[in-house]
């Protein structure tokens, strides 16, 4: 009993060290995946800065493209280990596999090694032949030869099963042994990426000295921004409640009395699309990296200054083509002294602006698919690179429009 028992613990150890291993490799393959796309982040993010230092002068731009790659990769250090953390659980469970199948080796060989014992010492034909003779009838002798007769073939399966329990020890090791080594690599991998890390910050901290020295002209654009930032909502709530009211007075017309937004049964699916599209709406451009989030968010070189930000800030390539994140109606194209166009596009009850840009494709009242080109994007003087920003804005039944995070409505690349 006590064989056995301990027997189908093995099994029972055998199957929840697979079922682990099998959850170690899709855990491992979702963090190669992350890890893959951070080094694509981090690749593009160089690319930016090349074409940022090419100006020879230190900017905002360079610190946010910074900023941005060593958070990138401290994410990717972390990714890391915790793909370095998962591959020594995953020796832990092969080490404990490996021992638990060569002790089973060993039990198997102690009994097979007893049989061949016993074997030997009843090996004599004449002795098989006068147990069988001495049996008091026929039956009796027919269970006896089948005796000899099963006995023979457990003896084969014995040692096959020696043979097989051999070679899944060899297969569980030469596993073990590339565990063993491809964490290595990652222990290697990691020291560079920190290595790296400490040069970028060392990097960031020049240009940051760099930008102290400048702080009277960071104050003054800043203030500027804030100000045209505020003419730039005002238009956007003006332009949004006027489609509120618009759309209010079309369903009165139809004796329809709604607080809501009005939408005829077109505009609600659309709006419902755009709502189970959240997380998987396209990126604004073609490519870049998001430099400034919703929010409030801390001035980079400024100390306690705190800028707010409606939308969400992706560095590309210069003149990069901005693009619909959605299909929806232009409403209108506001033009912003100094700092370019603004396209506003309805999609329902939700509003997305896209700028700024030097010049644009379309005119308010086009229809617009997916993915549609809307315009080129503006650099800022001496910029080798160009900033798409993105908002996303929602209808209330207030009449005024509330701001959404975009990162949490664009896709997840």
């Amino acid at each position: 009993m006590n064989k056995y028992f301990i027997k189908r613990v093995f099994l029972l150890f055998f199957l929840v060290g697979g079922i682990l291993l099998n959850g170690f490799a899709q855990s491992k393959s979702s963090l190669q995946n992350k890890k893959k796309k951070l080094q694509q982040e981090i690749q593009y993010t160089n690319k930016l800065l090349e074409e940022t230092e090419k100006t020879k002068k230190t900017s905002l731009s360079q610190l946010q493209q910074l900023n941005k790659k060593i958070s990138s990769r401290q994410i990717l250090i972390q990714t890391i280990e915790q793909e370095i953390k998962l591959l020594n659980d995953s020796i832990a469970i092969q080490v404990a596999t490996v021992d638990s199948l060569e002790s089973n080796l060993t039990d198997l060989k102690a009994e097979y090694a007893e049989m061949v014992r016993k074997a030997y010492r009843n090996r004599s034909d004449y002795n098989k032949l006068m147990f069988l003779f001495s049996a008091n009838n026929f039956n009796q002798a027919y269970k006896r030869l089948k005796y000899f007769q099963q006995y023979a073939r457990f003896q084969q399966e014995q040692a096959e099963r020696i043979k097989q329990e051999q070679v899944e020890i060899d297969k569980q090791i030469k596993l073990l042994e590339a565990i063993r080594k491809s964490n290595e690599g990652l222990l290697k991998a990691e020291l560079n990426e920190r290595n790296v890390l400490a040069s970028e910050k060392s990097k960031k901290e020049k240009v940051v000295i760099s930008l102290k020295g400048k702080e009277k002209e960071l104050k003054s654009q800043l203030d500027k921004k804030r100000r045209d930032q505020k003419k730039v909502n005002a238009a956007i709530e003006r332009i949004i409640a006027e489609e509120i009211r618009k759309a209010r007075e079309a369903a009165a017309k139809k004796g329809k009395s709604e607080k809501g937004f009005p939408m005829t049964p077109e505009a609600r699916e659309l709006s419902n699309s755009f709502t189970a599209n959240k997380g998987k709406l396209p990126w604004p451009v073609s490519e870049g990296v998001i430099v400034s989030n919703f929010g409030n968010n801390r001035h980079p070189t400024l100390p306690n200054v705190i800028v707010e930000n409606n939308g969400i800030d992706i560095s590309t390539k210069k003149g990069n083509i901005g693009r619909s994140s959605f299909s929806g109606t232009i409403i209108n194209i506001v033009t912003i002294p100094g700092q370019g166009k603004m396209v506003l596009v309805n999609h329902g009850e939700y509003f997305t602006t896209y700028s700024p840009f030097k010049e644009v494709f379309v005119s308010s009242g086009d229809k617009l698919t997916t993915k549609q080109d809307l315009g080129v994007l503006m650099n800022e003087s001496g910029e080798n690179t160009s900033t798409m920003h993105f908002e996303i804005w929602k209808a209330q039944g207030s009449g005024k429009a509330i701001k959404l995070n975009p990162a949490s409505w664009i896709y997840k690349n």
